[in-house]
């Protein structure tokens, strides 16, 4: 069989090594939709590659050829995959099944409890918490919540608190949480694309940044925000309820500890001047998506053109 139906089991490193200068280099809302289709394209034609590989080591066994009626002679001539291939790519497509129903179930299961603690007392988006713990998240729904402690509202002035509340409603407006999700469920299915999650979940917090920095008319106001309440949180330590959904406390992502975390990496952004449209970035992206479906099209289509002629002979 032809050599692309390995590549697609390759390309998800590319993207690895690309995921973090195109969530810096891109404008965060292109990034965030970029990386996000990057991510569940390549999980979709790694497993697919994975299916193909086991469905053309399964054809190898007599028994199997001949419930399907089909040729060996044919199929040996085709040169399938060798059987230990095989073995590894099924036990890869079962692992990758298991744990992205794991955490299917998991995020299922979060979001409505996400569901049901949005419901929390009042008809106003905001929810203030009595917690000296600084914290604020948006917590999605049916209409979502913005849950701010009062210890984060002190950490903070009138400008910040307004800063905090508008990077909050985009989460909630742009549902930020559909993508972060969908990252999640990518690498789920194949873990090489674990930093395409982690920049996914950057980019929506600088998406929310700098919508706050258009509301407010302000950047460094934003950054110093982010950073105050980075420092707030990281101090007093809150326990958000529901984290696996709940998304964008101002600043706690992950608690960074090295000069390039994601926070420090969102201030010196706000720092800078806004970012612009870069094509070149996006034109490297659509050609790996690109490759990405051609090899793996060219996979199925191999595999299936094998059969057909073991089944005709």
């Amino acid at each position: 069989m032809h050599l692309s139906l390995y590549l697609p089991l390759l390309f998800p490193l590319v993207a690895t090594v690309s995921a973090r200068p195109l969530a810096e280099r891109l404008e965060p809302r292109v990034a965030t939709w970029v990386l996000t289709g990057a991510a569940l394209a390549l999980a979709a034609a790694s497993s697919l590659v994975l299916g193909l590989l086991t469905v053309a080591g399964l054809v190898r066994i007599p028994l199997v050829a001949a419930l399907a009626d089909l040729s060996l002679p044919v199929i040996r001539r085709g040169q399938p995959p060798a059987w230990w291939v095989a073995v590894i790519a099924s036990l890869l497509l079962a692992a990758a099944v298991i744990a992205v129903a794991r955490t299917l179930w998991r995020r299922t299961r979060a979001f409505l409890a996400a569901e049901e603690a949005a419901c929390l007392p009042g008809p106003r988006q905001l929810v203030v918490l009595e917690d000296p713990a600084a914290d604020a998240f948006a917590m999605p729904g049916l209409p979502g919540k913005i849950v701010v402690s009062t210890g984060m509202l002190a950490a903070l002035d009138d400008r910040e608190r307004q800063v905090l509340l508008a990077h909050e409603r985009a989460h909630l407006r742009s549902h930020h949480y559909l993508f972060t999700n969908a990252a999640q469920l990518a690498a789920a299915a194949n873990p090489l694309l674990r930093p395409l999650a982690s920049a996914v979940a950057y980019t929506v917090e600088r998406w929310a940044d700098e919508h706050a920095a258009r509301v407010t008319g302000d950047r460094r106001r934003v950054a110093v925000t982010v950073g105050k309440a980075a420092l707030a949180a990281r101090r007093t330590r809150a326990t958000r309820p529901v984290s696996e959904m709940v998304l964008g406390a101002l600043g706690r992502h992950r608690r960074p500890r090295a000069a390039g975390g994601p926070v420090p990496r969102r201030v010196a952004a706000l720092l800078a001047p806004a970012p612009r449209h870069r094509p070149l970035p996006l034109a490297a992206s659509a050609v790996l998506l690109a490759a990405t479906a051609l090899c793996a099209h060219q996979a199925y289509h191999d595999l299936h053109h094998l059969l057909r002629l073991a089944r005709i002979s």
